[in-house]
């Protein structure tokens, strides 16, 4: 046995020994040409995901697109539209008919189906994070199958944030995975085009450096799904440096991929397992503002891990709520930070450079704190 040989037999060691699968399915496996969910390719991907946690050592969350893809048929659509309103139309009937389906299908093995669908205020926010993680262990521990989605109804953000790669990525964390499987319809990340001769799949990924040199592509063709290999491996790597390892193959290969064979993509571990929901402030959350910090602010956020004062902000900028997430930038214009705002916009600006011991005895005890907690801000 060669040593690449056993690196790799090493490395797919940990997807057969994995307890608890994040598995992500993206709309152009799910769905035929014209659109409509192709009952037969989500009957043979349920057929595997059954199959892995038949004998019940194995807990499997399915985060799955395809519910927008699934809604345009039926309302007469023939491609994904490009206006949001007709795109939380479609998610609106396809949801719907997404997990219908779903529910038809593992019902064939005696498994119950849960619907959680997730938007990024849902899990940057403490308690908001805390509640749908006790939803989905509950849902595991009670035997049931959690099928993820992104509120597209209602959630305009996540839907102009696209696919559900990332959002595999941040559950994989949130549920403290041992893996997560991206599935979709190419069988691995390659070295060049893959519909060209001359290319090759990369069995496997250690770190960023590894595929430095690799031309990623965008979006299929397929025209019912937002992501793209660029988003998958993103995905990847996000998982990959919250401690959590991630294959990247085909939809058609699932049941080799979580046997442990050498199929698709194999991205290795690069940081540790953490449950700090500040992942998601960092991957998920979209910025309503911007702070601008003084240098000496600057370096206790950044290299002191402590909360922003309002002594320390020079400027504000965008129309913001206490809760949201902003943005901390230094003098020169450069993100160094995001964290959840204790104040609205409109206060801040006669709050700035003054200490918090003279703002509570001008202005009232509540105004003795934090304008970003360092519990609730993370270092870009």
């Amino acid at each position: 046995m060669t040593a690449r040989t056993t690196q790799v037999t090493v490395a797919r060691q940990y997807v057969t020994e994995a307890r608890r699968i994040v598995v992500k399915v993206g709309s152009s496996s799910l769905t035929t040409a014209s659109g409509g969910l192709d009952a037969d390719r989500v009957d043979a991907l349920v057929d595997v995901l059954a199959k892995v946690r038949s004998g019940g050592e194995k807990e499997i969350v399915l985060v799955s697109s395809g519910a927008i893809a699934a809604g345009l048929a039926p309302l007469g659509l023939t491609r994904r539209p490009k206006d949001l309103a007709r795109q939380q139309a479609a998610a609106s009937v396809g949801q719907g008919l997404l997990v219908a389906r779903y529910t038809a299908s593992f019902a064939r093995y005696g498994v119950r189906v849960g619907q959680v669908l997730l938007t990024t205020d849902d899990t940057s926010r403490r308690a908001h994070y805390r509640n749908a993680y006790r939803t989905l262990d509950q849902l595991l521990a009670m035997g049931a199958l959690p099928v993820v989605n992104e509120n597209d109804t209602v959630a305009t953000d996540e839907i102009r944030f696209g696919d559900n790669d990332r959002l595999a990525a941040l559950v994989a964390h949130l549920v403290r995975a041992d893996l997560l499987v991206l599935l979709s319809d190419v069988d691995g990340l390659y070295d060049g085009d893959p519909a060209k001769p001359g290319t090759s799949r990369i069995a496997e990924v250690t770190g960023p450096d590894d595929i430095a040199h690799v031309e990623i592509g965008s979006a299929g063709k397929a025209g019912v799904g937002t992501g793209g290999m660029v988003t998958k491996v993103e995905a990847a790597r996000i998982a990959a440096a919250a401690g959590i390892p991630v294959v990247l193959t085909s939809a058609s290969r699932a049941a080799d991929a979580l046997s442990g064979r050498d199929t698709g993509t194999y991205f290795h571990r690069t940081g540790r397992r953490s449950a700090d929901r500040l992942l998601w402030l960092a991957h998920a959350s979209t910025p309503q503002g911007a702070l601008t910090l003084d240098d000496g602010a600057v370096r206790a956020v950044v290299e002191g891990k402590k909360s922003l004062l309002a002594a320390g902000i020079a400027a504000v900028e965008g129309e913001f709520s206490a809760g949201d997430p902003v943005e901390l930038r230094d003098t020169a214009g450069r993100a160094v930070a995001r964290g959840l705002v204790n104040f609205d916009a409109k206060e801040i600006p006669r709050l700035l450079g003054r200490s918090t011991h003279e703002l509570a005895k001008e202005l009232g005890p509540e105004y003795e704190r934090e304008i970003v907690h360092r519990d609730d801000l993370v270092v870009m």
